[in-house]
């Protein structure tokens, strides 16, 4: 079931009133008049600041007769990334308000072909703009093609399905985070020689696809005396991450390092501990609330980070240009990485 985050546009009498002034005052204002006394004018401009509203925007958003509506397609369950952009989501309601935006969260299973491909079907006709965390696969293409020809504009986040016709793709370069986790593993594993584990969500999902090509190509031609083990697909789970780390370990005594492409890392950190391994090099992704633990326990050694608020306003911003019929450049809000580590926490 869709989630709408957003609430009506926001209108100059809503200015008036949190200001505590009346219509034609904020419209002195806002015009630079003469006659307001200066106090009058830092309420006004502060009820304006603090909602994001921008009288043109809004009165030109106003003309069009009706809000546009955007759709974001997350995987359900709780990955504390996609939360964190959801959560970003809701605190741009105002900027949204104020261009008659209306945006609603789907959630769905995205890492099963059929039931993204056909959550997609279902937004067709029914929306302005679409942007979704997608799984690279022929079903999934087709959908996304689909909403493009009933002139649906999307845009893929955080995973790219760069074979469709969606309109532009928000997020980091995957495969340079991957080279990045590379280097980070086998430097911070100094000259121990051993096996590597890597824990993927799916590698059906092109961003983990990408950054485990881009990992294995570092360690291939860096890191000779580190092997690489076959890939676990923990789909992002816990439970699920926990338990094909705590097999592999029970196989393999020579483990020095673990790459964790996704999500799961509560599971991937309990296997560790519960397996003593503590001495194990681990990297992994983004700056949440467990992250941020971890790199501060020790656990965790370095996380690749992605700026969760930036690729959710990019994504909205995107969305809109296109609506608008606004051209969109090849490096237009591109996102950037970070490496983080426990001395260096934001």
């Amino acid at each position: 079931m869709a989630e709408e985050i957003v609430s009506a546009a926001l209108t100059l009498k809503d200015i008036a009133r949190e200001a505590g002034v009346s219509l034609a005052t904020v419209d002195r204002v806002l015009h630079n008049r003469p006659g307001v006394r200066p106090d009058t004018v830092r309420r006004v401009r502060q009820a304006i600041e603090r909602n994001a509203f921008q009288p043109h925007v809004a009165a030109a958003e106003l003309a069009r007769g009706r809000a546009r509506r955007l759709a974001f397609v997350m995987p359900s369950g709780p990955n504390p990334f996609m939360q964190q952009i959801e959560a970003y989501l809701g605190e741009m309601s105002a900027w949204l308000s104020a261009r008659r935006l209306k945006v609603e969260m789907i959630a769905t299973d995205v890492f099963d072909p059929s039931v993204l491909a056909a959550s997609l079907e279902a937004l067709s006709g029914d929306y302005d703009g679409v942007a979704v965390v997608a799984l690279d696969h022929p079903g999934v293409r087709a959908a996304i093609d689909d909403l493009v020809d009933t002139g649906t504009k999307v845009v893929t986040l955080v995973s790219d399905v760069p074979s469709s016709r969606r309109h532009h793709y928000v997020g980091i370069d995957n495969i340079a985070a991957g080279r990045t986790a590379g280097a980070l593993v086998g430097r911070l594993a100094g000259q121990k020689s051993g096996k590597v584990a890597i824990v993927a969500g799916s590698q059906g999902l092109r961003d983990h696809a990408e950054r485990i090509f881009g990992f294995t190509q570092v360690m291939a031609s860096e890191f000779p005396e580190l092997s690489l083990l076959p890939v676990l697909e923990g789909r992002d789970e816990d439970d699920r991450s926990e338990q094909l780390l705590t097999r592999l370990f029970g196989r393999h005594a020579d483990i020095v390092g673990l790459y964790n492409v996704g999500a799961g890392t509560q599971g991937v950190a309990k296997a560790l501990s519960e397996a003593g391994r503590d001495k194990v090099v681990f990297v992994g992704h983004d700056v949440t609330a467990l992250t941020r633990r971890l790199l501060l326990q020790g656990v965790m050694d370095a996380a690749i980070s992605q700026n969760p608020g930036h690729e959710a306003r990019a994504a909205v911003r995107v969305l809109l240009a296109l609506a608008r019929g606004e051209p969109i450049l090849r490096e237009q809000e591109k996102i950037r990485i970070d490496i983080v580590m426990r001395d260096n926490l934001p």
